[in-house]
């Protein structure tokens, strides 16, 4: 709507409405205070903000280059606890040329995946409802309601398919120039036990869906457990938590996949590293 003239102001307030008017035209000092405390407050913090600045400013000239936050907490952690010459061995020691070709990182990018798998897999887990009743529809709910749930999804399921091709890449890699051999026996074997567990992470991570395909893949799967001579009945129950696919079989995949394997996973890892970083890798053929 646009404003006629009539409704612009030009001329000051009428003597009755101007609460100013007594010390601004007939220089009554009644309720002088008020102004005058904003003229003391206000012109007092004008001349702190000007004083600052200028102080400021001459301190910035000759002040020494700003550190970093990060850093800062850095240097004071490692003033206390001396972190540095723990990670100085670690952290310096120098990579060799052949070191750094594509194959070589193979096992590095399967770590990389692990951290990915667990980052995206806590992230599903706060939605996540590890029963019967309930799984379906919170893996529903995380596809359709959840924000980026989808993708959320989608990463920890092809990291996870990813990182079963890396670790058998970084083993066929180990296995054609021979670094299982002497004095790297136990690589090997801390390695297997590794692909081992990274199966065991999609086993048990394909039931949690709860679906038909899960379901009977998973009823697939322990069957073969199941067959294993001797100790096959007690695997099959071990697995199931029961003769059949059951809540018990829900609630024991979901508890080795979040807990156990895990940890166990993270302990074999941090074991391999150590032997890797102490006798080093195997030189190309």
């Amino acid at each position: 709507m646009a404003v006629g003239s009539e409704d612009i102001q030009i001329s000051p307030p009428e003597p009755e409405k101007d609460t100013c008017i007594q010390c601004h035209v007939d220089g009554s000092y009644s309720n002088i205070w008020i102004p005058l405390v904003r003229w003391i407050v206000f012109g007092g913090a004008g001349v702190a903000l000007l004083f600052g600045i200028a102080r400021s400013a001459s301190v910035w000239k000759t002040r020494s280059e700003w550190t970093p936050i990060p850093k800062r907490i850095t240097a004071w952690l490692d003033n206390r606890y001396q972190i540095s010459d723990f990670l100085k061995p670690i952290l310096s020691k120098p990579v060799p040329d052949w070191q750094r070709r594509w194959w070589y990182c193979l096992g590095g990018l399967t770590f990389f995946l692990f951290l990915v798998q667990g980052i995206t897999g806590i992230m599903l887990a706060f939605y996540y409802k590890p029963t019967p009743a309930e799984a379906y529809a919170s893996i529903q709910f995380i596809e359709s309601e959840v924000l980026l749930g989808s993708a959320v999804r989608m990463i920890h399921h092809w990291s996870a398919n990813g990182m079963i091709v890396m670790a058998c890449a970084h083993m066929l890699r180990v296995f054609i120039m021979g670094a299982y051999k002497p004095p790297r026996e136990l690589n090997w074997v801390s390695g297997v036990a590794l692909l081992i567990l990274t199966l065991g992470f999609g086993f048990t991570g394909y039931l949690l869906p709860w679906d038909q395909r899960a379901y009977w893949a998973s009823t697939v799967g322990t069957e073969i457990g199941g067959s294993i001579p001797i100790i096959g009945n007690l695997a099959l129950v071990f697995l199931r938590g029961g003769w059949n696919i059951s809540s018990l079989t829900l609630s024991r995949f979901f508890a080795a996949h979040i807990l156990i394997l895990p940890l166990i996973t993270v302990t074999s890892m941090g074991l391999h590293f150590i032997m890797i970083r102490k006798q080093g890798l195997m030189k190309p053929l």
